[in-house]
């Protein structure tokens, strides 16, 4: 096993190392000044269920930070495995919606088609954490549809075998 401390000449040793942790690929969505914003983000979690918290944390170098730090509500969108495109086009611009049909959700941030899970959060707070923003958010709504998450794992998108994701009772 290779050890080392984090720091600028061991960048990207600790970003490969943070990759062994596979997490779900979700786009964030608000409003800005009347239109629709997106932004691809695998920092998310779940917080609490009493109250029900999440969070997100976007970095303070994107130019669409300030707009979702301030945005009053926003959704997180769980994105099904077959939303890679999707995930990659708000990757490079959150600004660009051609072609996506999406809704107004509960906190009047825009409703993407497809995911697995929507959470329509307001903002709970915000606290600075390095060179990123932790946004914390209070859901108000959630949506459910069958289907399988996209995952991100040691810098590759993908998915689960042959797994059923519903929920057994």
């Amino acid at each position: 096993m290779d050890s080392f401390r984090p720091g600028p000449e061991t960048a990207r040793a600790f970003r490969d190392a943070l990759g062994a942790f596979g997490t779900g690929v979700t786009v964030v969505t608000c409003i800005e000044g009347g239109q629709p914003l997106a932004m691809t983000a695998n920092s998310f979690a779940s917080v609490s269920l009493d109250p029900p918290l999440v969070l997100w944390s976007p970095a303070i170098s994107s130019s669409r930070h300030d707009a979702f730090v301030a945005a009053h509500g926003f959704s997180i969108h769980i994105l099904e495995e077959g939303q890679l495109p999707m995930a990659r086009a708000f990757a490079r611009d959150g600004r660009d919606w051609g072609g996506i049909d999406w809704q107004q959700g509960a906190t009047g941030a825009p409703a993407l088609p497809g995911a697995v899970t929507r959470l329509d959060c307001a903002h709970h707070a915000a606290h600075g954490a390095g060179d990123h923003t932790i946004v914390l958010g209070l859901v108000e709504h959630v949506a459910r549809a069958p289907g399988a998450p996209l995952l991100f794992v040691g810098g590759a998108y993908g998915g689960f075998a042959e797994r059923d994701f519903t929920r057994r009772g």
